[in-house]
């Protein structure tokens, strides 16, 4: 996630202490809202916390080459499209690294949720100014662009345990622990990359961004009218995209295979519906798209761990008389 700098999609900046350590920014998006929580762990190098509940955020700024951003996806999904065309996304546990050059003017949370952290390093001034513990330790930060970042490419790592371990351990610290802690973090994160041999790793696939936008059209399509359940051959048909890319795409920008997806978002659309309306069970089975009540209970109950009529019971707001 990009390091906000006078951009006019933010709507304050709040300084979190008195020696710029911390500093949050409040982003206004399209249909949400997104928290950005920076902090300067060494001079140049930031880690940032991002939290949206939004479908997507813009930026205004333009960033050089010499800056480097690291992403990992704790929670949702994060996509963008690079300048070159492709378009990639983040599941939880992935990671990204990029020259902030080779950023996207928007970045995309197809899920409407999204949880994250970024490390973004400025390579001329930690060229200039190299934190000594990091210079001691021996590794070569600024070789880290030719390393993942060869002909302004991005490099997409699959969730695997090493990561896992490294930032896992970062959503949950103590605030009086954070300033050592970042730094260790920081170093462990560094010292990991250095070892990485990119050559021997598996990551994650980008996709064209004219089968994106059919493919959001599709989700578009599927989710305005939960009563309708066309099939995939058939949305092949009408939307002209190859069966096997739809497929692949699909899974690509929302995280599951578009019948899972389908499936799981017509419960939450139900239980949404249990909790803040009075309608029957009959009812909401039928608007989210399933003729009978009892598959629907059946598959409530799969989704959500409870039927139907407990999960109403447990989640109705009890209005004092």
């Amino acid at each position: 996630m990009h390091l906000p700098i006078n951009n006019n999609t933010m709507s304050a900046v709040i300084p979190k202490d008195n020696d710029g350590y911390c500093t949050i920014y409040k982003m206004d998006c399209p249909d949400g809202l997104g928290l950005i929580t920076v902090y300067e762990v060494y001079p140049g190098i930031h880690l940032i916390y991002n939290d949206f509940e939004a479908t997507e955020c813009g930026w205004e700024e333009t960033f050089d080459s010499d800056m480097l951003e690291i992403n990992h996806c704790r929670e949702g999904r994060e996509g963008s499209q690079l300048p070159s065309g492709s378009c990639l996304y983040l599941g939880p546990g992935d990671l990204s690294i990029h020259t902030m050059d080779n950023c996207a003017k928007t970045m995309s949370f197809p899920l409407k949720h999204y949880r994250g952290i970024s490390v973004v390093i400025n390579l001329r001034n930690v060229t200039e100014n190299p934190p000594e513990i990091l210079s001691e330790s021996g590794i070569h930060i600024p070789s880290f662009k030719n390393k993942f970042c060869a002909d302004g490419t991005c490099f997409i790592m699959r969730a695997k345990d090493e990561i896992e371990h490294i930032f896992s351990e970062l959503y949950s610290v103590p605030n009086c622990l954070r300033k050592p802690y970042f730094k260790l973090k920081v170093q462990e994160l560094l010292l990991f990359l250095s070892m990485i041999d990119v050559s021997s790793e598996k990551q994650r696939e980008q996709y064209t961004a004219p089968h994106v936008d059919i493919v959001k059209e599709i989700h578009q399509k599927l989710t305005s009218n939960l009563q309708e359940r066309p099939t995939l051959e058939s949305l092949s048909k009408e939307f002209l995209i190859n069966i096997s890319t739809l497929k692949t795409t699909f899974k690509g920008i929302y995280g599951q295979p578009a019948g899972a997806y389908m499936k799981e978002y017509r419960i939450k659309q139900a239980a949404i519906l249990l909790r803040q309306t009075q309608k029957s069970i009959a009812e909401i089975a039928n608007e989210v798209g399933y003729e009978n009540q009892s598959k629907f209970a059946t598959a409530f109950r799969h989704i959500m761990k409870i039927s139907p009529t407990a999960y109403r019971r447990e989640n109705t707001l009890k209005i004092p008389p």
